[in-house]
């Protein structure tokens, strides 16, 4: 039970968190706070994004749907991180014939996600979180290590070691979060499990067409799906695509084994004929990007006490198959601050309730994520696949508000990711048993009819 004394005290003196990491969540989060009127530092290892820091070979561009538009509402941004987004309505399957499909992701056409630029967003958000007084960004610290008890913060500079201490510390920093590599150190019974694809990533370049334009369908999320791995697509505002090409690590044909410019120049015009032409520096673009590996991290707990808390990939990173990686962060600035502000005599309280609130739902969405690899790898070609995405859209359409694909509700609602895993199950039962039914009357009748036409 929190005294009167010190509640008084919170409210006279604002709690001082440091977060570690100012990327998109950390930004975000950083503004939520400041607008509560915490008094905050953020510390970032790399150096400013505006001033023109791009990872070489990490994707420039993201995929923001309904949650993280919401988040980015609540601190009043949506419309300004929006400006230079462009929608996509549906995937656009390319066929190793060249053939196109389009598949939309929703029966209204207004549903769509947004490709957008990871600098500008990473801009708007640190630029939010600067608007408050009490919100100081650091850029070029990177912390080595957490004195969970202080809590106290080991950063190392460009000139040498800084120790920063605050109320509270919160981990924003990434897959390889070494807020969170403290806290497996230094917590009895921490539960931490990371499990890597087969497969890697690496980024590749379709440039605008001599007059800017884009030179595939500018409002569509590209997809070379090739069963065992795939290529994808998105659009940038300067007519560009950013593709990323999904292969395995090893074997017969992967990126162990495919290096020579030959062969590359071989594996892309048997697999992506229709491609090639539009990548005229694909060689070397897959020289020197970087090939990336593809992590699932699951942890727990995601807080020590009321002194250190993870949030978005430090305590739950997903593979990017399903375009939520970004938005599951976002939605936990969003639940964090909920809880910060229910339980704003307990920051320990508040850290659990969000913890609880949040842990079911990340480790929901990384099968999920998992999931929609396989789908958009192997069936977004089929037949059957795009029929059963058709009949979705016609129940969805049929049965307003009752009927609910799973993609639209991951993408487009706020439903719990949990949740809506759960009714997408129970929704495939019953859809399957009624056509089984279905099919069980027809067999029938068609044996009814088919008995009269013998007697007669």
């Amino acid at each position: 039970m929190v005294s009167a004394s010190v509640a008084i005290k919170n409210l006279l003196v604002p709690a001082k968190f440091v977060l570690i990491g100012s990327g998109l969540a950390g930004g975000l989060l950083a503004a939520y706070l400041g607008r509560r009127r915490y008094d905050v530092d953020l510390y970032e290892r790399r150096s400013d994004p505006r001033e023109g820091n791009i990872v070489g070979g990490r994707s420039i561009n993201l995929a923001i749907s309904t949650r993280g538009i919401h988040a980015l509402q609540q601190i009043g941004i949506a419309d300004e991180a929006l400006q230079q987004a462009i929608p996509m309505r549906g995937r656009m399957i390319h066929d190793k014939s060249g053939a196109l499909h389009f598949a939309p992701y929703d029966v209204d056409p207004q549903k769509c996600i947004n490709s957008i630029g990871r600098a500008s967003l990473n801009t708007t958000v640190i630029e939010a979180a600067q608007r408050y007084p009490n919100v100081r960004v650091h850029f070029n610290r990177k912390c080595s290590d957490v004195d969970l008890t202080g809590p106290v913060c080991h950063l190392e500079t460009e000139t040498g070691t800084l120790t920063v201490s605050g109320d509270a510390v919160i981990g924003v920093d990434g897959a390889f979060s070494a807020v969170r590599a403290s806290m497996q150190r230094n917590i009895e019974n921490f539960q931490y499990n990371e499990n890597y694809l087969a497969h890697g990533y690496k980024e590749l370049t379709i440039p605008p067409a001599p007059d800017g334009s884009w030179q595939i369908e500018k409002n569509a999320l590209h997809i070379w799906p090739r069963k065992s791995f795939m290529m994808i697509a998105l659009p940038n505002p300067d007519g560009s695509f950013t593709c990323t090409l999904f292969w395995e690590f090893e074997g017969r044909r992967s990126f162990a084994t495919t290096k020579a410019d030959d062969a590359v120049r071989r594996f892309f015009d048997e697999e992506f004929p229709d491609a090639v032409p539009l990548m005229p520096t694909l060689l070397e673009d897959f020289k020197q990007n970087p090939t990336g590996s593809l992590v699932t991290i699951r942890c727990a707990p995601w807080y020590y006490r009321d002194r250190v808390c993870l949030l978005g990939d430090a305590a739950h990173a997903v593979v990017p198959f399903y375009g939520q990686g970004m938005n599951a962060a976002f939605e936990d600035c969003l639940v964090l601050d909920e809880c910060l502000n229910e339980f704003s005599d307990n920051r320990e309280r508040a850290f659990a309730e969000y913890f609880e609130r949040r842990k079911a739902n990340a480790d929901a969405l990384a099968d999920l994520a998992i999931g929609n690899f396989i789908e958009m790898r192997d069936k977004t070609v089929s037949r059957a696949f795009r029929s059963k995405k058709k009949l979705d859209h016609l129940l969805e359409a049929a049965l307003p508000g009752v009927y609910l694909p799973l993609y639209t509700m991951v993408t487009f609602t706020r439903i719990p990711y949990a949740k809506a895993a759960r009714r997408a199950r129970l929704q495939d039962r019953i859809l399957y048993t009624a056509l089984v039914m279905l099919a069980f009357v027809g067999t029938a009748a068609l044996a009814v009819l088919f008995g009269r036409s013998r007697g007669h």
